[in-house]
């Protein structure tokens, strides 16, 4: 088996800094609720271990009354009825806290995983492009479900359960130390055996719980995957080995679940086994004690009798019970750790680094001055603070220039070499090249979504780096070749370009891209229902939106990556008309496909390996009979006038 095949090796364990992260988060969501749980817990499960004691008082007074000679119940219960009540009371009581404690952690525990959703997500819209670009989104996916699931499980069930049980084992072993230390040791000597047994079979049933949550996590991501390519499985006949393949993953989360349920599954019915064995062997050595007249150790002081050894049974029951519900919710504890170590890896994740201070604001001319205003003018400004106070302003033009840039995805292999790029307000700038010459790269450092290695991005003379993301973004509109559509209507769709968006501006921009047409001839206009990335539309209709959706957003500078690829040639006219308009008076990017699209570009940018070998119009560029008259005289991949 390969490396990458290989399943990771898991050492599973209690994590005391993940157990207390996650008991910190409890009590900070709720610092009122919590403390309430914990004392509720604690009181029913202190109440719950009392019973043994009245056994005992009761059997005590009948004991003592027998030995006088004394056999009438009038006189008894003046002595029994008392402690009957008290225990029927403390009962009731226990009822009461339970009963609040199972609302209260209803809420809790439902309070607490919706928040470490939001906490996820939030955290997941500041993580950087490059996150997930190499994270498979289906990994991503299992944090929301499988590992939210046994983090629920966690603080509902398991952490509650092993409170109450720690309580009660130590009420219960103060209670039989008051009582017989003797018969103490006898239980304790059980204990180790039973701890033992956990240790062993316990261990291998956790270890294989948590391969089961790495093995959950890699058959979503598998089928997300499969979902998405459900178009290419089916045109290359990929049926049969794509089934192949998922049998190998089900097999391994078969194999890691069969595992850790077998474990688990064989661990109850030991331990309770060795429960068992240890009630006979008390009782036997209790009624051994008796008949020899052993004397009684303990810290009571009483003497060893009948009235000692029979609530001593009960208490051998109660405390190897709960020693079993220790060690069966130690499982589920280290179980929903791993889910809460993923879930915490993700919110640990670093965040995007924005150290931004030159923000977008709408603008207006008053006295022939820039003023900053709240509607918007269709003028746009760059807003400087300044660290004496002052604030300018600074018209956005939308001159972008690249100046030396080195750029790698991964660190010592360069994908972009001394690019310099200079696009004056108003341009219409292409990059053509091979697949992988670097064009789509060069849009990803005007975003930001990646930074460079070397040089320098200006715009409008101002380094990129001091303009914050959302605002340096805000100013750019892109539209890409792989369309994401959102579930919701047409109009909503638009409208992801500028939330602020009237109806009518939505309208207004399908009729510049030219999606007003098909979109007029849906079954509900613009009020249709789009599912699954806009599966019921064709490519090219899912494009036109998507560059409706920029158009909405009337950005001073757009990018346009592979715009009208997927968009056939008599769409591509309609398209282009639109197009012309949006470009008008913007700067604009252009990458590509088909060569046809960008002869009317003031400057084509040819690049190669990541460097640019030829730069100029399109005229310029033939004359020269470089790269891009071979690319445009080729017969191959593109589209020829």
């Amino acid at each position: 088996m390969s490396k990458q095949n290989q399943k990771p090796q898991v050492k599973p364990k209690l994590d005391p800094k993940t157990l207390g992260r996650i008991i910190k988060l409890l009590f900070k969501f709720y610092p009122v609720l919590m403390p309430g749980i914990c004392i509720c817990i604690v009181l029913s499960s202190f109440i719950s271990s009392l019973p043994s004691v009245f056994t005992q008082k009761i059997l005590a007074i009948v004991t003592t009354n027998l030995q006088k000679g004394e056999t009438n119940w009038t006189v008894v219960k003046q002595e029994i009825l008392p402690l009957i009540a008290i225990l029927i009371a403390l009962y009731i009581i226990s009822l009461i806290l339970l009963t609040i404690f199972r609302q209260l952690i209803a809420i809790t525990t439902q309070g607490f995983i919706k928040k470490m959703r939001i906490e996820m997500y939030n955290k997941m819209q500041h993580l950087p492009i490059k996150f997930f670009d190499t994270h498979k989104h289906g990994d991503i996916m299992s944090h929301y479900t499988n590992d939210v699931d046994t983090l629920n499980e966690l603080v509902s069930r398991s952490l509650p359960a092993l409170l109450q049980s720690a309580v009660i084992v130590l009420t219960v072993l103060f209670i039989m130390l008051w009582y017989s230390i003797w018969m103490t040791l006898i239980i304790l000597t059980g204990v180790v055996a039973m701890v033992f047994v956990s240790g062993k079979i316990g261990g291998g049933s956790a270890k294989y719980f948590v391969r089961q949550q790495v093995s959950i996590a890699k058959t979503e991501g598998f089928v997300q995957e499969m979902m998405n390519g459900q178009k290419v499985i089916k045109v290359f006949s990929h049926e049969k080995q794509s089934c192949n393949d998922f049998d190998k993953i089900n097999e391994e989360l078969y194999n890691d679940s069969y595992k850790a349920h077998a474990y688990s599954n064989t661990l109850g019915p030991i331990i309770m086994n060795i429960g068992n064995i240890l009630y006979v062997v008390c009782a036997t050595i209790g009624g051994l004690f008796l008949l020899l007249g052993v004397s009684n150790f303990s810290i009571s002081g009483l003497p060893f009798t009948v009235d000692i050894v029979v609530p001593f049974l009960n208490m051998t029951k109660q405390f190897t019970g709960n020693v079993n519900q220790v060690s069966q919710q130690l499982n589920m504890i280290i179980m929903g750790m791993a889910g809460a170590k993923r879930i915490f890896a993700l919110m640990d994740e670093e965040a995007e680094v924005d150290n931004g201070y030159v923000t977008l604001v709408n603008a207006k001319i008053v006295d022939g001055e820039i003023t900053e205003c709240k509607e918007h003018t269709g003028l746009w400004a760059w807003k400087h603070p300044h660290g004496d106070g002052t604030i300018t302003y600074q018209k956005l033009e939308g001159d972008v220039r690249l100046f030396n840039v080195d750029f790698g995805y991964i660190e010592g292999k360069d994908v972009l070499h001394d690019v310099s790029v200079y696009a004056k307000p108003g341009q219409k700038v292409a990059f053509v090249g091979a697949t992988g010459a670097g064009k789509t790269t060069i849009t990803n450092l005007i975003n930001r979504f990646y930074d460079i290695a070397d040089g320098k991005i200006r715009y409008d003379g101002i380094n990129i780096n001091k303009i914050k993301k959302s605002d340096l973004r805000r100013s750019l509109g892109l539209v890409l070749q792989e369309t994401n559509l959102f579930t919701g209507s047409v109009m909503d769709n638009i409208r992801y370009g500028n939330l602020n968006a009237t109806d009518e501006d939505c309208i207004a921009a399908a009729k510049l891209s030219g999606a007003d047409d098909f979109i007029t001839r849906l079954p509900e206009g613009y009020n249709t229902e789009l599912l699954n990335n806009g599966a019921n539309l064709s490519q090219g209709q899912r494009q036109l939106i998507a560059i409706a959706r920029a158009a909405v957003a009337d950005p001073p500078v757009m990018i346009l990556d592979e715009a009208t690829s997927s968009i056939d040639t008599h769409t591509e006219a309609i398209v282009s008309r639109g197009m012309d308009k949006l470009m008008e008076g913007r700067t604009v990017f252009v990458i590509a496909h088909r060569l046809s699209t960008v002869k009317n570009a003031d400057v084509i940018m040819v690049l190669e390996h990541g460097v640019i070998i030829e730069r100029g119009s399109h005229d310029d560029l033939i004359a020269q009979k470089g790269a891009y008259y071979q690319l445009y005289t080729s017969a191959g991949d593109f589209d020829l006038e």
